[in-house]
């Protein structure tokens, strides 16, 4: 593609959308299975992390490329045109788009660190390992992206410190998530996790200043089972639910209809579909989910 083209390869400029090209700068292993990388980029420095759990947009290069190959943006910062021109890229040059939450974020160094989980086996959708899951595998030093975000377009601010207490549910892709909202429950706020992981050598800790109790759960055991068995505190919870998108659907009805919890205290997000890919189209219930987390949002920033 030639460096004329409206695709063409280069740093936004004018208030601009908040898409940059990052570098890897550090890559190491937290698990076994998970893996850190540190990406950077000056503009990182005054990113606005307000709060936990906050969702980016990573473009990774096709084979071939060194770098991923992304549309300039209008200088008025239209995100629906910037969308349409990545659209236009031609398949074979479009990077992948994956979404991912930032684990922590360095003003200082101009740095932001992603986690990836590495699938194994079966991989993303049940077809073994994904774009993301390859890139991260061979990621090394040097190595550019596209990332965009933070943004409020991808997820709404969250807050785990709003009820009584907070329920955390999340799987091994969800766990990075889960981490920053443990990170943020207020000192000695009560809170309870369940976390889905592969087995002992994927726990992680959970730095916190709340009164947080993990419960682990190794392998095929169901987090589903054990939230629907579990005894929760007296008051008022907010919840926190993330994971593969049928089982946090399920949970989401038995807190609702079941646990008579607000559905309104109820934050749902599903990271990834049982044999289907983030390239695959969206089923009805994702559409129905997608519209319901958008009604939930309209309705709280009314309420606000």
């Amino acid at each position: 593609m030639s460096a004329g083209s409206p695709t063409a390869s280069s740093r936004p400029s004018g208030p601009a959308l908040p898409l940059r090209r990052v570098t890897v700068v550090a890559v190491r292993a937290v698990t076994p299975r998970m893996v850190r990388v540190t990406l950077g980029d000056p503009s990182l420095a005054g990113v606005p992390l307000a709060g936990p759990d906050r969702q980016v947009k990573l473009y990774f290069p096709r084979p071939g490329q060194s770098e991923p190959v992304l549309p300039v943006p209008d200088p008025d910062g239209d995100f629906m045109r910037w969308y349409a021109a990545y659209g236009a890229i031609p398949e074979d040059e479009r990077p992948w788009m994956r979404s991912y939450t930032l684990r922590s974020h360095d003003p200082a160094a101009a740095t932001v660190d992603v986690d990836f989980l590495l699938h194994g086996e079966g991989g993303e959708g049940g077809a073994g390992d994904g774009p993301a899951t390859r890139w991260a595998r061979g990621a090394r030093a040097g190595d550019v992206l596209g990332l965009f975000g933070p943004s409020d377009h991808f997820a709404p601010p969250v807050d785990p410190g709003t009820g009584d207490w907070a329920l955390l549910v999340a799987d091994a892709c969800a766990l990075p998530a889960l981490a920053t909202l443990a990170a943020a429950l207020p000192p000695g706020h009560r809170a309870l996790a369940f976390v889905q992981v592969a087995d002992a050598a994927e726990e992680q800790p959970l730095p916190t200043e709340g009164r947080l109790t993990v419960h682990w759960l190794h392998g095929d055991a169901s987090v589903e089972d054990a939230v629907r068995a579990a005894a929760f505190p007296a008051g008022r919870p907010y919840a926190w639910l993330a994971g593969e998108a049928g089982t946090v659907r399920a949970l989401r009805r038995h807190l609702v209809e079941e646990r008579g919890v607000d559905r309104r205290a109820v934050d749902f997000a599903g990271y990834w579909r049982r044999k289907l890919t983030q390239d695959d189209a969206p089923t009805d219930e994702d559409l129905a989910e997608a519209r319901e987390r958008v009604a939930l949002w309209a309705e709280g920033e009314g309420e606000g």
